[in-house]
């Protein structure tokens, strides 16, 4: 019988990344006990190669290396070569990552790590060409000098991988001693956070760091919203929007197509990395309507109905849910050589092939920065480069005129792009993913008033739902690609699609939503909760048994998943049955964690606005109606209100008794107890803090009192006679 390592297993794969690599001549195994056993067995280190499938560097390191016979001969004889790809495991990701940041100092994709066969890491690095240059080792000399270590120095390399071990379970899986002793945060953590961000800022290009790349950091924009909507401060509101325009005007954003880009390698936002991830397509959006509600400018808001139609054009499935990533890359049909960024990209002649109006030609080039010498390798990445005004002041044109060209011009070009040969799509659709999707979906039908993205929320949570929820087993899986179901589900996968699905409720007023919400947050308590540690862990822990089991507080290129956990127990609190304690759970979490909110608050920020949400208390909108009336839904979805719960019931006490049924309830949760429709009528009540306003049928009035209960106003007589 032949043993796994014999031949190249990732054809048996679903993952496009893993698939990507079946055509190597490295017999590349996938993680799992058949793969880790062999190396058990042989006593062979194991040469971990962890990437995706959207990753640049990942696809010229297989060129380089693991398409070459030389290499994949030593690969082959003297390790078992494991491929992972990131977006399916980031458990092991998580892992071998946090090992490669402490040693080294920094991290990167495709993420190299040399195991034991007991996976524990004994060398870690990123890229590395096949030969030395330019001081970067070779990997065909590390994997030989790594080989002839592993049978000279076997002891030194297990004692090394010893301490690596340890010290990954140090930063990823233990808690401070004292838990329990800590008090939650303190009640300054989102002002602490947002001064970090401060502290961080490119006040003159917008974004956070100096120089180049500049990352999106969403997190951070969020909470800077949040604390000037508290405390009114310049600095947040100049940060927040000099930020959000630049990514909204620069090479970020795909201003023929829609949608954002990765990162940009420079520091004034002009080139990007190419590809397009699912959940930067999420939460950027998301930020961008934090500052719509804040500031009221259209710019941000026609920016998400872009985006959005963008995933609904490129990246959801026929059936509903969303896929992972579009290719920074392009594959020339005639030389079969791929070329980054090739789809985007424009030169002046090109924009002339496709326009008949030179005119319209010389205005499109003039506002996007099109030029000769170009931005990217000759060919320019279109950046606003002039606003309609100085546009038809340059050309002796009406602005309405110039708008209007551009946009003609635009769509022009949208459809001479759509022959270009496309990137790559992975069509993977993971939970956790599409769980930040969908948030952004429901969000944008309450903020923009349009009814076509709660159906996309909606869409998306059936279609992850139908694959990937195991109602009779109460377990979520992560991954669904062709029919195909794998990996069990992490907290990222539960918590986010927990707020996603809460969204919908909100933007929909359907109970089943709010129903499946709930079903994931009693999983969270039971499968990720610890309750001795007073933490949430990142792996079930029915799990598969890692060197670590790792947490997710920090956030990353995702929101930390113990932060949105946190935040989606805290706002399910208010629906909560008597077995459940939400509520204490996002408790003890916050207390545990308190000195690292409070020492590294900018490392923290999801966990940072839970906190704030915790000491705040939820805004409750309760309203008791078949329906929400559009005018009040208007109202309300358009303010700005971070911790807003908007909550639909049915107006008498016999249709609530059907929804308790759906529930599983037997008693009305705080939200919605006692609170009924009057007069026959839709009725509105407004409570914060366990004070409400009067039962009300405008939304004026609600307003007013929200106001008054913001500034210390006078709140009237009858607050008190509304039961709570």
């Amino acid at each position: 019988m032949s043993t796994p390592t014999e031949r190249n297993r990732l054809d048996e794969e679903e993952s496009p990344y893993l698939r990507q690599h079946a055509d190597n001549p490295v017999n590349w195994q996938p993680w799992d006990e058949r793969a880790l056993e062999t190396a058990r067995e042989q006593d062979k280190p194991i040469f971990l190669s962890i990437g995706y499938s959207a990753c640049h560097w990942c696809h010229v390191m297989e060129e380089e290396s693991f398409a070459d016979e030389e290499v994949a001969a030593v690969l082959n004889e003297k390790f078992v070569p494991i491929k992972v790809d990131r977006e399916e495991r980031p458990d092991v990701d998580s892992i071998y990552m946090t090992v490669c940041q402490l040693v080294s100092g920094g991290g990167g994709w495709p993420l190299s790590a040399w195991l034991t066969p007991e996976a524990k890491p004994f060398y870690v690095g990123t890229y590395f060409p096949k030969r030395s240059k330019r001081g970067q080792p070779g990997f065909l000399d590390l994997l030989e000098g790594l080989a002839d270590s592993w049978e000279t120095d076997r002891e030194e390399i297990e004692n090394r991988a010893d301490e690596w071990t340890a010290a990954a379970r140090d930063q990823l899986e233990e808690t401070p001693d004292s838990i329990g002793a800590a008090e939650p945060p303190s009640s300054d953590v989102l002002e602490r956070a947002a001064d970090a961000a401060l502290r961080s800022a490119d006040r003159q290009n917008g974004g956070f760091g100096s120089g180049g790349p500049k990352f999106p950091q969403p997190a951070r924009l969020r909470v800077l919203a949040r604390a000037y909507d508290r405390t009114g401060r310049d600095e947040y509101h100049e940060v927040l929007e000099g930020s959000l325009t630049a990514m909204i005007e620069g090479g970020l954003y795909d201003h023929v197509g829609g949608g954002f880009h990765r990162y940009c390698v420079d520091a004034d936002w002009t080139v990007p990395h190419f590809e397009k991830m699912l959940y930067d397509n999420a939460e950027i959006p998301r930020a961008l309507l934090a500052g719509y509600r804040l500031t009221g400018d259209e710019r941000y808001a026609d920016s998400v109905r872009d985006t959005l139609e963008f995933v609904s054009r490129e990246l959801t499935h026929d059936e509903g849910g969303f896929f992972s990533t579009l290719d920074a890359q392009s594959e020339d049909p005639e030389t079969g050589e791929r070329e980054e960024g090739a789809f985007f990209v424009w030169t002046p002649a090109e924009v002339r092939d496709v326009l008949e109006s030179e005119l319209d030609a010389d205005l499109f080039c003039a506002r996007y920065d099109v030029t000769e010498s170009g931005n990217f390798e000759g060919q320019s990445q279109p950046n606003i480069a002039a606003s309609p005004s100085e546009l038809a002041d340059r050309f002796d044109l009406e602005e309405r005129e110039v708008e209007e060209r551009l946009e003609a011009a635009r769509e022009e070009l949208f459809e001479a792009r759509e022959e270009r040969p496309r990137p790559n799509r992975d069509e993977k659709v993971l939970a956790g993913w599409n769980g930040l999707m969908i948030s952004t979906c429901a969000e944008a039908a309450l903020a923009l008033g349009e009814d076509r993205y709660a159906e996309m929320a909606t869409d998306a949570l059936e279609f992850v739902r139908d694959r990937l929820w195991d109602a009779d087993e109460g377990r979520l899986s992560r991954r669904f690609k062709d029919g195909d179901v794998a990996v069990d589900g992490y907290l990222e996968d539960y918590a986010f699609l927990a707020r996603g699905a809460l969204g919908c409720y909100e933007a929909t007023g359907e109970v089943d939503h709010l129903a499946f919400a709930l079903e994931l947050a009693r999983v969270i308590e039971a499968e990720f909760y610890d309750a001795e540690r007073e933490t949430l862990y990142f792996t079930p822990e029915s799990g598969e048994s890692l060197v670590t089991r790792p947490q997710e507080l920090t956030d990353q290129s995702t929101p930390a998943a113990a932060g949105v956990a946190v935040e989606t127990l805290l706002a399910l609190e208010g629906f909560a049955g008597e077995e459940d304690d939400f509520e204490g759970i996002a408790a003890s979490v916050l207390r545990t964690h308190a000195g690292r909110l409070e020492s590294n608050a900018l490392q923290h920020v999801t966990l940072c606005l839970a906190a704030d949400r915790l000491e705040s208390g939820a805004l409750e909108i309760t309203v008791a109606a078949d329906e929400v009336p559009k005018e009040w839904r208007e109202a309300f979805g358009s303010r700005y209100l971070p911790d807003r719960q908007f909550a639909l019931r049915p107006p008498t006490a016999e249709g609530l008794e059907e929804w308790l049924a759906a529930l599983e309830l037997e008693d009305a949760p705080p939200i919605w107890a006692g609170r009924e429709a009057r007069d026959g009528e839709p009725t509105l009540y407004v409570c914060r803090n366990r004070t409400c306003s009067p039962p009300t049928h405008d939304a004026d009035e609600a307003l007013e009192w929200l106001a008054a209960s913001e500034t210390g106003g006078e709140l009237g007589d009858d607050t008190d006679d509304v039961p709570f």
